[in-house]
């Protein structure tokens, strides 16, 4: 595997109904998390951020009713029905839940270690207010099928999963991805992985035009979709491609590498991509092509914060969520990037991929966000998703653009929007409560006391509790 990828180790159809999860169908091991099950609940006097973008509403009351949103608006104006359980919000922010479009069920650390995360993946998704995710990119796809089953049956909490199949590169790739030769052989992966159930295809880094055009074409006969975390294909080539969704932004496209060369990923692409000019004509033509052709695209801040020296990338919570062997070797490489003052990503690399992710923005594109709880393992998931939003606010975003990002976004890009992603009437009642104002505070998108999922209320605080020490060994 080329080193670019080893430094950043990144390493049912989408239309199927959604129905509300009932608390009588739920697992012992899944109720014990539960804090709220009343089929009427009114959550009052909060601070609302929807999720549309519009600017947040004060003192909003929303009517859960049979697991979807039955009322939402000013709480002087919406009546708490009879029998109710009513939670006065009074200092608490309501968002939606979020959509994670990066987030991994396997784990991968500093020093090499890679696991699955079908234990503490779930619940620190749940935990953080990430109520649907799209796995993008599996490394044990079975173990993520009968995972989504699992919870989709009520025997384990976890969020809805979107299943993207296992990576697919070219000849250089290896390890636990399908590796393909020919257009042929990319044709009969897509296939194959459609037959079981993903929706999503991943290309990788060393796959060819040839071969993503043949896997983009074959996935969209199959009603599926392509995303890739690309290197040896451009952005702007793999938008002629008619690709979906590209991932990572800025560090990652090879577009502003002036050594690439046609279906070579060129190793100095993350080097020269640091100092890359983020206003400059190859940017520019970067987002207008992407723009043009609606092309969205993840962002994935939290992964590449590890990699910057003096970065606040120590959190109390991360560090005791890890099994202690995970936790030591995260600390010895974290001081030695510290203590040499530059990591692998430069500050000013990161600060570019802020700017080149506003700039999308601004242009009319469609982002969304995801932790990929992989590189150094110094994001983690749903923490790595809820520190998105600190960076997007550095990043000069207001907190409803933040937020609209890390939920409305996502759920279009997986064409559910009609049912989840935003808080309005009708939807389903996927709802974080925050303790304290996330306007004047970014930190407090780490604060969520009750997570809904489903018009059921998980206590966070205990599904964080389930996980500490453990992250990193399943």
């Amino acid at each position: 595997m080329r080193p670019i990828a080893v430094l950043l180790a990144f390493a049912v159809l989408l239309t199927r109904a959604l129905p509300a999860q009932r608390p009588d169908s739920l697992s012992d091991e899944v109720r014990k998390y539960i804090a709220v099950d009343t089929a009427v609940v009114a959550l009052t006097h909060a601070l609302l951020i929807d999720g549309t973008g519009s600017a947040p509403q004060p003192d909003q009351t929303i009517i859960i009713r049979n697991g979807r949103i039955a009322e939402v608006g000013p709480a002087a104006k919406v009546a708490v029905p009879d029998g109710a359980k009513t939670m006065d919000l009074t200092g608490h922010t309501v968002t939606p839940g979020l959509v994670g479009m990066h987030d991994h069920l396997f784990y991968t650390a500093a020093g090499g270690r890679a696991v699955q995360m079908s234990y503490t993946g779930p619940r620190l998704y749940l935990a953080s207010g990430v109520t649907t995710i799209r796995t993008t990119g599996g490394r044990a796809p079975y173990a993520e099928i009968n995972l989504r089953h699992a919870i989709d049956r009520g025997v384990v909490p976890g969020p809805r999963i979107h299943l993207t199949a296992p990576y697919l590169t070219g000849s250089e790739g290896g390890g636990s991805m399908a590796v393909v030769s020919s257009p042929e052989e990319a044709r009969r992966f897509v296939a194959y992985w459609a037959s079981e159930g993903a929706t999503w295809i991943k290309a990788y880094t060393d796959i060819s035009r040839a071969e993503l055009g043949a896997a983009i074409k074959e996935a969209h006969k199959q009603g599926i979709k392509v995303t890739g975390h690309l290197c040896s294909v451009s952005f702007r080539e793999a938008v002629a491609l008619h690709i979906d969704n590209l991932e990572h932004g800025m560090l990652t496209a090879s577009d502003f590498d002036p050594s690439k060369q046609p279906d070579v990923c060129p190793v100095s692409t993350i080097g020269r991509n640091n100092a890359a000019d983020v206003h400059g004509a190859t940017a520019q033509s970067v987002i207008s092509t992407m723009v043009k052709a609606k092309v969205p695209m993840t962002s994935t801040l939290a992964v590449y914060e590890p990699f910057v020296a003096n970065r606040p990338t120590k959190e109390p919570r991360v560090l005791n969520a890890m099994a202690p062997a995970v936790r030591d070797d995260y600390l010895k490489l974290r001081n030695e990037i510290d203590s040499t003052g530059s990591g692998p990503i430069a500050a000013e690399g990161l600060k570019n991929a802020m700017a080149f992710e506003k700039a999308f923005v601004e242009a009319g594109g469609l982002l969304a966000s995801g932790v990929d709880p992989t590189g150094i393992g110094g994001a983690l998931a749903g923490f790595g998703d809820e520190r998105n939003y600190e960076l997007f606010i550095e990043a000069g975003f207001t907190p409803a653009q933040a937020i609209q990002i890390m939920s409305a976004n996502g759920a279009r890009i997986l064409g559910v929007q009609q049912k989840l992603g935003t808080v309005e009437k009708g939807k389903l009642a996927d709802l974080v409560v925050l303790k304290g104002d996330l306007t004047a505070d970014p930190t407090v998108i780490r604060n969520p006391t009750v997570v809904f999922k489903d018009g059921i209320g998980y206590d966070s605080a205990k599904l964080i509790e389930s996980i500490q020490g453990r992250v990193g060994i399943d």
